[in-house]
Order: C-alpha cells, then structure tokens, then sequence
C-alpha cells in the first residue's frame, strides 16, 4: 500500500532512559522539542511522568524475575498435580487388572466346556440358530 507509513516496532526503553526523560521534562525542556529528539510520542513521555511523580516504578524490560518463592509453589503445585494424575493412572490400571482377571476366568470356563464336550461327544454348548427340517416330510 503506497501512501501509509509503515507501522513502527514496539520499541523498549530502560529505566535509566525514561528517568532521563522525565528530569528533561521537570527542567523545562519542551515535550514536544524532546518528543522529536528522542523519537518518543508525548503521549508516553507524560505517561513516564505521572509515574515518577505517583512514585511508581517504571516497567522493567521483559518478563519479571521470578522470586525463589514464586519457583518453589510452581514445583509444589506441578508436584500436587503429578501426584493426582499418578493416583489416576493406578486406579485405572487397577480397573483393567481386574477386567483383565475377569475374561481371563471367562475364557478358561468356556474353554473348558468346549474341552469337556468334544472329548465326551457330547453336543455344542448351543444350539444351532437353523430351523430343523424333519426327514419324515413327504
């Protein structure tokens, strides 16, 4: 698109920078003036100011620190969560275990009638599902 400026990058300034900045202001330096030399729109530079004067820190560049404290509840709660999730896993292995039991049972019952019919003779443990035609019928 010809015509529109191309939008900036986010730009990150340290601390030490923004302080810079607001102590130009408090001495008089024009914003607008000190807007064009560091490249900052005023809308930040007075936005940096009310903080210093708020007595609010200015924002660190990137991800805050985390605090010994701060790490140990993430490993105690990752922990908890582990420990749960185990609990889950036994259980449901436990669960299979006794399915697992249970069809071996089922398996050596049956097993074991086939076993006892076919040795013996004897008929299948179920009837035929075909309608009997009789040989007498004309």
């Amino acid at each position: 698109m010809k015509g529109q400026p191309k939008p900036r990058p986010a730009r990150r300034f340290s601390s030490e920078f923004k302080q810079a900045a607001v102590d130009r202001m408090r001495r008089g330096t024009s914003v607008s003036a000190l807007s064009r030399e560091l490249d900052v729109r005023r809308k930040i530079l007075y936005a940096w100011k009310e903080r210093s004067q708020q007595g609010l820190p200015f924002r660190s560049l990137g991800r805050p620190r985390l605090t010994a404290e701060d790490v140990q509840r993430t490993q105690q709660k990752r922990e908890a969560s582990a420990q749960l999730r185990i609990a889950e896993l036994e259980q449901k292995v436990g669960q299979q275990q006794l399915l697992i039991d249970f069809f071996e049972q089922a398996l050596r019952r049956t097993g074991a009638l086939c076993q006892l019919n076919s040795e013996s003779g004897g008929t299948n443990s179920t009837r035929s599902s075909k309608p009997r035609r009789d040989s007498k019928a004309d």
